[in-house]
């Protein structure tokens, strides 16, 4: 049993709008808006690594669940964009946090990586001397964003998002998932062995994507992974209150309402300000509903992502804050 206690998030200095991406990139406002609902989103600066970023949004996330970062006996970062591979960016996060009874550990399972993190969470909290986790989704995409291609460059941001867990009641289901054989539907592409023996130069991997067989996959999946986690808690789908999807394509999540035959109205939707931040995305959102006052005490809320693997994940829960 687990429940959110806490959220925070963060979110980089520098704003760019489709109309400013219009001086390096062959695009417009008009062409991306109406494609992707998206009109401006956040890039980080060079001292807005990602790890400084999943920093702000745990100092955030402890202030708001009431505890100190020595209560924490976790520290789980998701992440597609580590700050460095070693060590890992939760360790660089529990370092700036002074956490240091928390273990520490990255995830990657790209847009879905928090709500992963959240089933990971709540299995960690079964263990009986466990009490506190930390759950980051943080990314710093323009890392491997190619801005030569304009179907991708455009979709995504930067940011992070975070959520303390406890034990208690509030998480009623999570279904997490995965199809391997799409893999290379959202890839960065194998990194190539660099290195003296092989004679190989170090590649540059950024992110590719068949974007047919992404959207084709997430309006199936989304409805699917929502319907399972409902299940799992004995809800139907019209109990919800709000819906909080991964935030990578309007239309992907107005073809989500109408499978499931709800109101868009309880989808709830920053992607217009935010663009796409992976695994991020649904931790921040999460954050500004929280702080906009929208999440009642008992209110039934579902988040529903999809992402690069392909991975795929719902979760479904009764508000407690």
């Amino acid at each position: 049993m687990a429940r959110i206690i806490g959220t925070g998030s963060c979110m980089p200095r520098n704003v760019v709008t489709n109309k400013s991406m219009e001086s390096y990139v062959d695009t417009s406002d008009e062409w991306i808006v109406s494609r992707t609902g998206i009109k401006e989103r956040y890039i980080s600066e060079k001292d807005e690594n990602t790890g400084d970023l999943g920093y702000g949004a745990a100092v955030e996330a402890l202030r708001d669940a009431g505890i100190g970062p020595m209560d924490l006996d976790y520290i789980i970062v998701a992440t597609t964009t580590p700050h460095s591979l070693v060590p890992n960016t939760s360790c660089y996060i529990q370092g700036k946090l002074g956490a240091m009874n928390a273990a520490c550990f990255d995830i990657n399972a790209a847009c879905t990586g928090f709500i992963y993190g959240l089933e990971i969470a709540q299995s960690l909290l079964n263990l009986k001397d466990k009490e506190y986790v930390l759950v980051i989704g943080t990314e710093v995409l323009s890392k491997i964003t190619d801005f030569g291609d304009r179907s991708t460059c455009v979709l995504f941001g930067d940011g992070a998002g975070a959520a303390v867990l406890r034990k208690g009641e509030g998480i009623l289901g999570i279904v997490t998932g995965a199809d391997g054989t799409k893999g290379e539907c959202l890839s960065t592409g194998d990194f190539a062995v660099s290195n003296i023996l092989a004679g190989v130069n170090e590649s540059k991997n950024l992110i590719s994507m068949d974007g047919k067989e992404v959207y084709k996959f997430a309006v199936n999946i989304l409805p699917l992974a929502l319907e399972k986690a409902l299940e799992k808690s004995d809800m139907k789908a019209e109990e919800l209150d709000h819906i909080i999807p991964h935030q990578a394509n309007v239309r992907i999540i107005e073809s989500a309402a109408k499978r499931l035959h709800l109101p868009l109205d309880k989808f709830y939707m920053n992607i217009e300000r935010t663009g796409n931040t992976s695994a991020a995305s649904i931790a921040i959102a999460l954050d500004e509903m929280n702080k906009k006052g929208l999440l009642k005490m008992g209110d039934k809320v579902s988040m529903v992502g999809f992402g690069g693997g392909l991975t795929y994940g719902a979760i479904c829960m009764e508000w407690t804050m």
